[in-house]
C-alpha cells in the first residue's frame, strides 16, 4: 500500500542531505569543512574547552574529535595543552589563525543562512523551529540532543 503523501521523515531527511550538501560545498570554497566549523564555532562560545566538552556537544565520540583536532592543530588552528590541576584533561584553545578561520566561516554561515531564509517570513521561521523541535521529540531525542548548538547565536553565526 502506498502512502497518500510522501513520509515527513524521507522529506526531511532528502531537504537535510541537501541543505548539508550546499552547506559542506559553501564552507570548502571558505578553506573549511563541516567539522573545522563545528570545532571552531563550539570553542568560541565557551570560555575555555577540554576535549571531551567538545566533543559533547558536538554529539560525537571523543576519538573522531581527536581527529579532527589533530589535523586542525597541524593546521595551526587551535592548541591542546593539559589542565594544570587534571592532566587527564585537554584543553582546547583557539589560534590567532583559528580566530581568523573562524572570522571567514562564520560569515560564510551567516550568509548561508541568509541565502536560506530567502521568501520565509520570520514568523515562518519560527514555526519551522517548533516543527523541527517537535520532530526531533516526537523521533525520541534528548532535550540534551536537541540543544549542541545553543551557544552558536551567541558566537556570531549560525550552523547554515
Amino acid at each position: 500500500m502506498r502512502p497518500a503523501r510522501t513520509p515527513i521523515g524521507l522529506q526531511l531527511t532528502q531537504a537535510s542531505r541537501a541543505v548539508s550538501r550546499a552547506f559542506d560545498e559553501a564552507l570548502a570554497a571558505a578553506g573549511g569543512s563541516l567539522p573545522v566549523w563545528l570545532v571552531l564555532v563550539s570553542l568560541k562560545s565557551r570560555e575555555l574547552a577540554s576535549q571531551r566538552e567538545l566533543a559533547e556537544v558536538m554529539g560525537i565520540r571523543e576519538a573522531t574529535l581527536t581527529h579532527h583536532l589533530t589535523s586542525m592543530e597541524s593546521g595551526g588552528l587551535v592548541t591542546r595543552r593539559r589542565d594544570a590541576t587534571n592532566r587527564r584533561i585537554q584543553i582546547v584553545e583557539l589560534t590567532g589563525a583559528g580566530e581568523e578561520m573562524f572570522g571567514r566561516l562564520a560569515g560564510v554561515a551567516m550568509a548561508f543562512d541568509k541565502r536560506l531564509r530567502r521568501g520565509i517570513s520570520a514568523a515562518e521561521v519560527t514555526v519551522l523551529e517548533d516543527l523541527l523541535g517537535r520532530l526531533a521529540a516526537n523521533a525520541g531525542a534528548s532535550e540534551s540532543a536537541a540543544r549542541p548548538w545553543a551557544g552558536l547565536a551567541e558566537a556570531g553565526a549560525g550552523p547554515g
